[in-house]
């Protein structure tokens, strides 16, 4: 019989050394889990092995009872390792649990379904049941080991049936194999022990059959599994069934008469115990998973309250920190002008990192206890402590903070900023008008909330509304400013100025209505209303025999227009006006937002032979660089440059003087605008500029007004000779000229009364008798 077991054995080694190469080609938790196996199914196969080699051997030496009872006990030990080892792969193996925290869950869940049989398989055996009788193993202590492991490989076996993340059939099926072996482990120890041969030879079989089941298993699962599951374990049918056995059986024994020996005990304590461990763990996880539910909440509340690109509070961040209350509080809206150009131009990635720059800004002006947030788009706020003057300083500080060039892919984003401040009621609502009302009036300033601001937004929105139908209506009307040359105040060119009479509202003022029109998107029809026009009316004066030039006024979002020169030069075809006749005329505010592609859509209208002014030239953004770098032909001086000296000491005018040395040092014309009295066109006069405009020579009037005065100083018949100027006077005081070296290339040098050409450079240039192209300096 022991050679037949021996016989039986052999087939377990095949798959033991299946085992072992499956846990060389893994790595990781499965390369071990796999070793385990491996080393599990060799130690209860040598065990066996062993014993009944030992057997056979010594078969006329055990044929007592004390000597079977070693040698079963010797097995049973052997086995038992063998046996454990294979439980600590199974519950080792990928998919099993989610890791050694679950897999001690498990351990101890089938530590009490293991107990709960154990228990009543104490009953069964035990008196007065005895349902083995006489075979009632209680001489064979060796059995109690592997009989153990037995019922732990049947819990866990019935904890991964319930709790085993999908395919749980891989992990049953190994925990099948490994219970199999170890039930067939006890049946070797107690064959053994009680010299049964065909129990021997049977579990022999088992085993064997067994650790093929495992094997088998372990290659079937051979691919990599994602343990996911529940969390929490749901589902208690593994400790209620098992307690509701043991009390039953339990009830059951003691009603027949029987007693609790130390085997009941063990079963009964090991329930108990179990239990509490395992309601310890469980407890431990809900207080994790509490913890990790609370962090998890006031993430996501941060991010409730908190713009995501910035780091600033957002609008609800903002309305909690306004709604706390506390001491006296300002509130300081911002909004970033010209933002739309940027994301329109550059792209919304760049206008991403200049928004980020802008908070980063905000965050490093901030102080103990102000909030800054971001509303939306380019629209950010500041929520501080202070009283109003407090929060008029603080928003010119970071008027001069946000104004400063932003560095962005290389280059440089010039954006100014609007801002509103209020001190008192509704604060959200009132920095909100206050912020509107400082873009209404020309941006990049700050503005303290008015109670008359409410009357101010309800004008807003009917002039938004009116303006829709103006020019359908017939309302805007065109008028025409003159541009002298100097010193002999003779118009040689006019600016076409756009003004609108509303029928109720009466005339609307352009610094008022021009900005509702960019924003809401009607200043491209305008413009294209203005710019006929004013080409109309130019072809109509050219076609009469008037040497003049017109200039328009081209707003930032009609110049980023992808087709506005074409649409330039079909007006200018259509009209037959030559080109260098019209300028256009955009501000320094462009400037402000993207250089590279600014320069690219000017230079697209200078193809169209059309020429440029930059408008407003000293006021803002422009330096030197950039100055060098835009294709325009035109300074114009701003009119504050014009009227500073008057300020000072009413002669001196360094600035006037700089702006107009340095526009012919660049081949460009200079044109001061803003002159209202005498004196200031004498300091422009003394500066060398030689083209002006302002009230001093005539406001903007109709058409007709504009080409009777060109009717009136037309000469009627041939151009008399200049009158021969008297010789200079050998100490009069040098002058300067404008020398053209070539095309675009000019430089100012002194004339001495001594130079043949002194005399000649008294007095104005003849506008009137050169081409608008020469007169303009267009090279």
């Amino acid at each position: 019989m022991e050679l037949a077991g021996l016989a039986g054995l052999l087939a377990a080694v095949p798959a033991v050394a299946l085992l072992g190469q499956s846990g060389r080609r893994h790595t990781g938790v499965a390369r071990r889990a796999h070793l385990l196996l491996a080393a599990g199914g060799a130690l209860v196969t040598a065990a066996a092995l062993a014993g009944l080699a030992t057997a056979l051997l010594t078969e006329h030496h055990h044929d007592t009872a004390p000597g079977s009872r070693t040698l079963a006990t010797a097995m049973a030990v052997g086995m038992a390792f063998g046996t454990l080892t294979l439980l600590a792969g199974t519950v080792a193996l990928p998919g099993a649990a989610r890791g050694p925290a679950a897999a001690l869950r498990h351990v101890l869940d089938g530590l009490v379904i293991a107990a709960a049989i154990w228990f009543v398989g104490w009953v069964l055996l035990a008196r007065p049941t005895r349902i083995l009788g006489s075979a009632t193993p209680y001489q064979c202590v060796a059995v109690i080991l592997p009989a153990l492991l037995a019922v732990l490989g049947l819990g866990l076996t019935g904890v991964l049936a319930l709790h085993g993340h999908r395919p749980r059939r891989h992990s049953v099926r190994v925990g099948a194999g490994v219970s199999l072996t170890a039930i067939a482990s006890a049946g070797v120890s107690g064959g053994i022990c009680r010299r049964g041969d065909e129990l021997v030879l049977t579990s022999v079989l088992l085993l064997s059959a067994g650790l093929i089941l495992v094997a088998w298993a372990v290659r079937a699962a051979d691919r990599p599994v994602q343990a996911t599951g529940d969390v929490l374990e749901r589902g208690g049918a593994y400790a209620v069934i098992p307690m509701l056995g043991v009390v039953g059986a339990l009830g059951w024994h003691l009603a027949r008469g029987g007693t609790l020996d130390a085997y009941g005990y063990f079963g009964i304590s090991v329930v108990g115990l179990a239990l509490v461990a395992r309601q310890f763990l469980a407890l431990d996880d809900v207080r994790r998973y509490t913890v990790q539910l609370r962090q998890r909440e006031k993430h996501f509340r941060d991010l409730a309250h908190t713009d995501p690109l910035t780091g600033l509070a957002n609008r609800r961040g903002l309305r909690l920190a306004l709604l706390a209350g506390g001491q006296e509080r300002a509130l300081i809206g911002i909004d970033m002008d010209g933002f739309k150009t940027v994301n329109d131009l550059r792209g919304h990635d760049v206008g991403d990192a200049v928004l980020a720059e802008v908070g980063a800004r905000l965050k490093r002006n901030l102080l103990a206890g102000d909030v800054a947030a971001r509303l939306g788009g380019d629209e950010f706020a500041v929520l501080m402590h202070g009283d109003a003057d407090e929060a008029v300083l603080a928003a010119h500080r970071l008027l001069a903070v946000l104004g400063e060039p932003y560095e962005v892919d290389g280059g440089q984003i010039f954006l100014s900023a609007s801002v509103g401040v209020a001190s008192t009621g509704e604060l959200l609502h009132d920095a909100d008008l206050a912020l509107r009302y400082a873009k209404q009036r020309g941006k990049n300033r700050v503005e303290q909330y008015q109670a008359g601001y409410d009357e101010l937004l309800r004008r807003r929105g009917t002039l938004t509304g009116e303006l829709r139908h103006a020019i359908d209506r017939g309302q805007l009307r065109l008028v025409f400013q003159p541009v002298v040359a100097l010193p002999s105040m003779r118009p040689v060119g006019c600016e076409a100025l756009l003004r609108w009479t509303h029928p109720e509202l009466g005339p609307v003022r352009p610094d008022e209505f021009i900005p509702v029109a960019e924003e809401s998107g009607l200043i491209n029809r305008i413009g294209a209303w203005v710019l006929e026009n004013a080409c109309r009316q130019l072809a109509d004066w050219l076609a009469a025999g008037h040497d003049i030039w017109m200039s328009v006024n081209l707003s930032p979002k009609e110049l980023h227009n992808a087709d506005y020169a074409a649409q330039v030069a079909d007006i200018l075809t259509e009209l037959g006006v030559p080109p260098q006749r019209l300028v256009l005329e955009v501000t320094e505010h462009a400037v402000a937002t993207d250089m590279e592609e600014l320069v690219r859509r000017l230079a697209e209208l200078r193809e169209t032979g059309v020429r440029i002014a930059l408008d407003d030239f000293g006021a803002g953004y422009s330096s030197l660089t950039q100055l060098r770098t835009l294709p325009v032909d035109i300074l114009k001086i701003d009119h504050a440059l014009v009227a500073e000296p008057e300020s000072r000491t009413g002669t001196a005018a360094p600035l006037v003087d700089v702006v107009v040395r340095l526009g012919h040092r660049l081949g460009l014309e200079v044109l001061a605008e803003g002159i209202g009295t005498p004196a200031q066109r004498e300091v422009v006069e003394e500066a060398g500029c030689r083209l002006g405009q302002g009230s001093l020579f005539g406001w903007g009037v109709p058409a007709e007004h504009l080409e009777s005065r060109l009717l009136s100083l037309r000469p009627s018949g041939p151009r008399p000779l200049p009158a021969p100027r008297p010789a200079p006077s050998a100490n009069a005081a040098a002058r300067s000229q404008l020398v053209r070296l070539g095309p675009g290339m000019r430089q100012l040098r002194a004339l001495l009364p001594t130079d043949p050409e002194f005399s000649a450079s008294v007095g104005d240039q003849n506008v009137g008798s050169v081409d608008s192209d020469r007169e303009m300096r267009q090279g």
